[in-house]
């Protein structure tokens, strides 16, 4: 099968537009087992009626592992931002609706988001092992829910298709608390700029009826848990002071 060039490409896997399909072929360091875990998750947000690709298959491409799902045509919410960015505002909006949508979905069937970041926190290297003693105590002691959390939920994992809004990239999935996956989201948006994360927060904050306090009382957590994920395009000492701050 003659794919072409990638559309995009990332640490797991390359990913190809073939015949009005997106096709997700992993690399070869993952285990066997991976296309079905990640696919797994997608099925539990497309059967709980979220606006996800369906997934069409899972089976060796090339003598590659790979999914196939349907193809969205569009562009994303973070690439109109970028094209006009007096959309911001409005888009974030419409995230956040989505995000509370995402939450109200049971997934007890994933993997816990607890078991996700008690892993990710202890494979960070370079971090003092009393302070991951610490944060591994706070996060055991903090109360969850078994909600169905994205894990990397921003503008660019969401593509405007007409009037829908399609909800991609769920290989971050778990059970997790709401509170957890809108942390992450602040994390990442603060990145880019502090103005839009703030905004982001105020408007979940807003329409969720949940305090500024209990979302970020996460970031010490969340934050050490990416550290782990070894981004080359983020900034460790950023991180770091979530982790030494207590999240403000």
């Amino acid at each position: 099968m003659n794919l072409g060039e990638p559309i995009a490409s990332g640490n797991t896997a390359n990913i190809y537009f073939y015949e009005n399909t997106i096709i997700k072929i992993f690399k070869d360091h993952l285990p066997d087992t991976e296309p079905e875990y990640e696919a797994r998750k997608q099925r539990v947000a497309y059967g709980s009626g979220l606006r996800v690709p369906n997934i069409i298959d899972v089976k060796k491409v090339n003598g590659k592992q790979a999914i196939i799902m349907e193809y969205v045509d569009g562009k994303t919410l973070g690439e109109l931002v970028t094209e006009n960015m007096a959309q911001v505002e409005s888009f974030l909006q419409k995230s956040v609706d989505i995000q509370i949508d995402i939450h109200t979905v049971l997934a007890e069937s994933l993997e816990p988001m607890r078991n996700k970041l008690h892993r990710q926190i202890e494979a960070v290297e370079g971090l003092d092992e009393q302070v991951k003693t610490s944060l591994l105590m706070k996060l055991e002691s903090m109360d969850v829910e078994n909600r169905l959390c994205h894990g990397d939920f921003h503008l660019y994992n969401l593509i405007k298709s007409g009037e829908e809004v399609f909800i991609i990239d769920w290989v971050d999935a778990s059970a997790g608390d709401p509170r957890t996956d809108v942390c992450r989201t602040y994390i990442l948006y603060t990145q880019v700029s502090v103005e839009m994360a703030e905004l982001y927060l105020k408007l979940y904050c807003e329409k969720s009826g949940r305090g500024r306090k209990e979302i970020l009382e996460w970031a010490p957590i969340i934050a050490a848990a990416r550290l782990s994920e070894n981004v080359a395009t983020e900034d460790s000492n950023r991180l770091m002071k979530y982790i030494s701050n207590g999240g403000e």
